[in-house]
This record gives C-alpha cells, structure tokens and sequence, in this order.
C-alpha cells in the first residue's frame, strides 16, 4: 500500500527540494512527437505536442464519513532536463514558474494499471499569460502510477490525506 501524507504547503516544499536533488524524469530522453496512445485519449486531429512535463506529487482525498472524495492533486512539474518548471494544483491547473497557467476538464480515461490514478484526455477551458502554457488546447496525463484513493476507511468526518503518484503530462497547441 502507498504511504500516504497529509497534505500542507511545509511539505509540498519538502517534496519539491526532494525531487529536485532525487529525481531523474523519465521523460527526459523522449522526443517532442506526439505519444503512443489508445484511441480513447487521443488529441484531435489539427493539434501538436508543445511540452512535456513529469511530475511527482499527491493525489489528495478527503473523507466524508462514509467514502473518501477527490480534492484534488498538489505536484511538481519537471521539464526534460529535470528542471522544476511549475505547479500543478485543484481546478485542476497548471502554472508555470513564469507564470503561465491553464484550467482543463476531463474529456475521457483510460485505466492500464488498477494499482494507479487513470490517464486523461483534458480540454483547456481556460489560459493565461505568456509561456509554456500559453494556447495550451489538450492535455494528456500519461503513465501514472499510485495516486488511488485508500482502501480504509477515514479516522473522522473531515480527514485529508495524500496519496503519492507521478505521471507524465503533455501539452498541445492547435496547430496552424
């Protein structure tokens, strides 16, 4: 079973000081062509792959007495170099160190592993300011792993916990 934490900016700190001096992305050898995906998450014709990014993070649940929900994920987004480029956060949203941000909704899921969170085709609804999120159009979350919601029952009404995952993240522009 993956450990989980309570989730708290302290930590969130913590594991970002972690990861930059531990972790080695797995997607820094990949190229910028588009993924090998199932058809179920795949991006529309007319849109190309603009950035990739790994992250490492929690998936937070909060207990409400008789199931765990979703809350949302706090993670770290990692270029190919291995560099902290952003955040990723409840909305959900991804903001770069720049300042860059875009909001998605979730299209469709993919689940090729029962022991991790499912891959996701996201719609951006929203974008803002110049940088690597900049006319963002489709997200993708890719190889994930952990980041399920525990299979116990909460101590109390209330209760939040974080459950590790890391995934891969690619972002794509509509193509002109």
């Amino acid at each position: 079973m993956a450990e989980v934490t309570r989730p708290g900016a302290k930590r969130l700190a913590a594991l970002a000081l972690l990861l930059v001096a531990f972790v080695a992305p797995t997607v820094a050898g990949r190229d910028n062509q588009t993924p090998d995906i199932p058809d179920a998450i795949a991006v529309e014709e007319g849109h190309k792959v603009a950035f990739r990014s790994y992250a490492e993070g929690v998936q937070i649940y909060r207990w409400n007495g008789a199931t765990w929900d979703f809350v949302g994920p706090e993670a770290v987004l990692y270029d190919r170099d291995g560099e902290v480029v952003g955040i990723h956060y409840a909305g959900p949203y991804w903001e770069s160190e720049s300042g860059s941000r875009v909001k998605a909704a979730v299209v469709d899921r993919y689940t090729p592993d029962p022991d991790a969170i499912p891959w996701l085709l996201l719609k951006a609804v929203e974008t803002e300011g110049p940088g690597i999120f900049h006319r963002v159009t489709y997200i993708q979350r890719l190889h994930t792993t952990g980041g399920l919601m525990p299979s116990y029952a909460g101590d109390f009404a209330g209760e939040t916990v974080g459950v590790p995952y890391t995934a891969e993240y690619v972002f794509y522009r509509a193509h002109r």
